[in-house]
């Protein structure tokens, strides 16, 4: 009997010695592929690591490195089993993409955004890092984030990165502080001292005076069109009908979106300093007789999200933003410019065509959604020339020149940025316009504003002619820590912008 138990013994303790021997290798495994010259070992764009080296994850002024483990895992405190699956998962990825995929081919670019960094890091990590969110030297806009943070992290679903994208991997022209006094408005030359001369309905480029901006109006010819589309089409939503049949009168619309040169001019010459009061700001520009707009105050950082200015769209200013710049620019030129209404939207997009996009082609073709897409590819051929989406967009906005002009002479009517219409939105707003209704506009009141186009970050089914969207005031001020928040610019959309529309001054005659 008791040489029974002594096998039993032996057995048990023999089990223990190969767990633990086990788990020692395991755990040694474990180490040695979690260190940083393992993780590069597996990565296929030498630039991330080269880049971590340039952040302040590695070059801290406490002197204490950031693996790249401490944030794209979730910390083991979370619960060693989702630590190494997460590994695991992370791993498998990793080996898959080098052994199969060419690298040139990836979007490297969109890969620094922050719609992608979300999937690859753990925010709970950053907060097992950084426990004092109030460090010394902490300035006073970093104080009320990081307070919003606290505040708000669980509610809104707050992400460190939002505000932070730049520490684990060096992002050239990314900065995330108030913007301080006027911007450079890219002068390439002398300031206009005199308006564009407009005595016939043809196109024309806008000087505003005392600055270097210029805006190419084109003339739009009025007309009648179908507004919406068919249940047949492609993608069609249930907010793009019923069609009806309207008329539109003659009107001249920017060539291209507002571009930052166009917008910065503006902002130079309006900027409100500080916080000031949005209800001071509102009585300001209501008045009858404004002479002179309070414009927006100083952003955090700089709004074109380190993707370059000049000539590309400008973007995340609010609607109330871009309505205030076409006041501006009416009382520049003495022209009444403003956004426009959905109808006219449309119509200029269209450009006298009836079809789904204004050049041939099946969305289905140009879409990657749906079950065959994924066998065949979208086919980018045509959709390509004329589109900024998320096709061929590398993540970001392009300028103007990147594609072709629609019928009209208009570009980039479709992606790129959604572009604010003046009309408030409603889901059955096409139901409320009667047949060969003549310039139809919007509810008269509403939450959420009318924004058309899609941008470079949608697929083709969402930048069709008819498709309708709107703002998300709320969803865009998420991570904004201003109290109140603010009614120029968001904090949660890049994709959104506009164009301006000029009313035909009195003296124009048009020849139909």
């Amino acid at each position: 009997m008791s040489g029974s138990k002594g096998k039993y013994w032996i057995i048990g303790l023999m089990g223990l010695l190969i767990g633990v021997l086990v788990m020692a290798v395991f755990d040694g495994a474990m180490n040695k592929t979690s260190t940083n010259e393992y993780c590069m070992s597996c990565h296929t764009h030498e630039q991330a690591d080269l880049d971590w080296k340039k952040s302040p994850h590695y070059n801290s002024h406490s002197g204490v490195m950031t693996d790249c483990v401490a944030c794209h895992l979730p910390p083991k405190e979370e619960g060693l089993m989702k630590h190494y699956m997460a590994k695991a998962k992370m791993g498998a990825k990793d080996i898959w993409t080098k052994m199969t995929k060419n690298t040139d081919e990836i979007d490297w670019e969109a890969k620094r955004e922050l719609e992608h960094a979300r999937k690859i890091v753990y925010n709970s990590s950053c907060e097992r890092c950084h426990v004092n969110l109030y460090p010394e030297g902490i300035t006073d806009d970093g104080i009320t984030a990081h307070l919003h943070y606290e505040e708000n992290a669980k509610k809104l679903g707050l992400d460190c990165i939002s505000c932070h994208l730049n520490v684990g991997h060096y992002m050239p022209g990314y900065e995330h502080k108030r913007l301080e006094g006027v911007v450079m408005d890219f002068d390439d030359g002398p300031k206009y001292d005199s308006l564009a001369v407009v005595d016939s309905f043809e196109d024309f480029t806008e000087t505003v005076p005392g600055t270097s901006a210029a805006i190419r109006m084109i003339a739009v010819p009025g007309g009648e069109f179908t507004l919406g589309s068919s249940p047949k089409e492609p993608f069609h939503k249930d907010n793009e009908g019923p069609q009806k049949k309207v008329k539109v009168s003659p009107f001249f619309m920017g060539e291209v979106e507002v571009t930052w040169r166009q917008f910065w001019a503006f902002y130079n010459e309006t900027m409100s300093e500080g916080r000031t009061p949005p209800e001071k700001i509102y009585a300001n520009n209501n008045r009858p007789d404004v002479d002179a707009v309070s414009g927006p105050t100083p952003p955090f950082g700089f709004p074109d999200q380190g993707w370059g200015m000049g000539d590309r769209p400008a973007i995340t200013m609010t609607h109330y933003s871009a309505s205030t710049f076409c006041q501006w620019l009416s009382l520049k030129t003495g022209r009444h410019y403003r956004l426009p209404t959905e109808a006219e939207w449309e119509y200029a997009a269209r450009g006298g065509t009836e079809t789904p996009y204004f050049f041939e082609g099946n969305p289905k073709r140009y879409s990657e959604e749906g079950f065959m897409s994924k066998f065949r590819g979208a086919d980018t051929t045509m959709i390509g020339r004329y589109v900024v989406y998320s096709g061929n967009s590398t993540g970001k906005t392009q300028e103007a020149r990147f594609v072709k002009a629609n019928p009209f002479g208009l570009k980039n009517m479709l992606g790129n940025v959604m572009e604010y219409c003046s009309d408030w939105y409603a889901e059955d707003a096409y139901s409320k316009i009667a047949d060969g209704a003549l310039d139809p506009k919007g509810p008269e009141s509403g939450e959420e504003h009318v924004v058309r186009g899609g941008s470079y970050a949608d697929d083709a089914s969402l930048v069709r002619c008819s498709s309708r969207g709107h703002t998300h005031n709320d969803d865009w001020l998420r991570t904004d820590p201003q109290n109140p928040k603010s009614i120029w610019w968001y904090s949660d959309i890049k994709g959104v912008g506009f164009r301006v529309v000029c009313d035909v001054p009195e003296n124009v005659i048009i020849n139909k």
